[in-house]
């Protein structure tokens, strides 16, 4: 398999695409063309339509990335032709007809619980004095409050918005497993992997790892690029 070029980093819930920015730079420096997905995190069936647009801009096959609420996405998203890869970066994998809301409905005792406030006119924040320690508590002080205090609007009805039909069935996927994630618990991270059929790599990071460990977040999306098992 021919290494991809494109790739296509898609956000989650509560922040936007800024947050891919060392990400990027890393594969862009390793000369990778990169497109990152404004996705508006309104409906699952609008952050599909958004990252479509960007698919469709594309010369080429991508590996189409997700990170948290972003792997819902791309599990939607996925099945676009121009999808070669998938990969999940600490993300919900769903199966057909799950979507956060369901996947989060019956939490394991003892696993933390994410401080998503009571929902405002449809729209989702988190308790912005508990955000750094569940969602960013690897990230600098500076930058964790910066991220807690632009937090973006999640849509009620992304939440529960469920897939139709699970790209990871079709489509090869690479899953990065954050083991200190205080919103996605890493046990959940192990079970949707596995069950997506996934090569999993393992690492030590929050929930932002995206944000706190861009080169390991870059290498496993480079393996999805090249095809490989992530042992080599």
């Amino acid at each position: 398999m021919a290494t991809i070029r494109n790739i296509v980093l898609v956000h989650g819930g509560f922040v936007d695409g800024s947050g891919w920015q060392g990400v990027y730079d890393q594969l862009t420096a390793d000369g990778y063309r990169v497109a990152v997905v404004q996705n508006p995190t309104l409906s699952l069936a609008g952050d599909v339509a958004a990252t479509h647009q960007v698919l469709d801009s594309l010369d080429g096959p991508a590996v189409l990335v997700g990170h948290s609420y972003g792997g819902v996405i791309i599990t939607e998203a996925g099945s676009h032709p121009g999808v070669a890869a998938l990969a999940y970066i600490a993300a919900f994998a769903p199966d057909k007809g799950e979507s956060v809301s369901s996947l989060i409905a019956d939490p394991a005792p003892g696993a933390p619980v994410p401080p998503i406030l009571p929902p405002e006119n449809g729209f989702l924040f988190l308790d912005r004095g508990r955000f750094a320690a569940a969602f960013a508590a690897d990230v600098p002080e500076r930058l964790a409050a910066f991220m807690a205090d632009s937090q973006v609007p999640w849509g009620v009805e992304a939440l529960e918005g469920a897939v139709s039909e699970p790209a990871w069935q079709t489509k090869p996927s690479w899953y990065l497993v954050a083991t200190d994630d205080h919103m996605i618990p890493p046990p959940a991270h192990r079970a949707m992997s596995e069950r997506a059929g996934a090569i999993v790599t393992e690492t030590p990071g929050s929930h932002a790892v995206y944000v706190s460990r861009p080169a390991v977040v870059a290498a496993v999306i480079a393996q999805a690029a090249q095809g490989l098992n992530g042992q080599s």
